[in-house]
């Protein structure tokens, strides 16, 4: 139970860091507070919301991930690196990926909703 303790302590320490200091994190949060009414009136179903908001919440992960990983590439060297450049970029990568992932996910939903049946 401490161990599960000390990583939600941990988690939360993370959390507050990022919300405070990372622009990204603070416009995705601030889209996941905006999509959950709307993704509400979106969606056709439940699942359709959970799709909605779960995309979101993917984005989120893959940020924090990303996040990470170019706190390591700093903490490792400041100076230029075609290793440490490739690490940042593949980060960079996975979150344009993921914001691919919402993108079209929203935009099937309101295709759904327009046409008012499922896709």
């Amino acid at each position: 139970m401490e161990r599960l303790i000390k990583a939600f302590q941990n988690s939360v320490r993370a959390f507050n860091r990022l919300i405070r200091s990372e622009a990204a994190f603070q416009q995705e949060m601030a889209l996941l507070a905006l999509s959950l009414p709307v993704g509400w009136f979106l969606a056709t179903s439940w699942r359709g919301f959970a799709l909605l908001i779960g995309s979101l919440l993917f984005l989120l992960v893959v940020e924090v991930l990303n996040t990470g990983i170019e706190a390591t590439c700093d903490a490792i060297s400041r100076e230029f690196s075609i290793d440490i450049q490739l690490a940042k970029d593949c980060g960079s990568l996975a979150v344009l990926m993921a914001s691919l992932l919402v993108g079209i996910v929203w935009l099937l939903a309101i295709a759904e909703r327009i046409a008012g049946m499922p896709l």
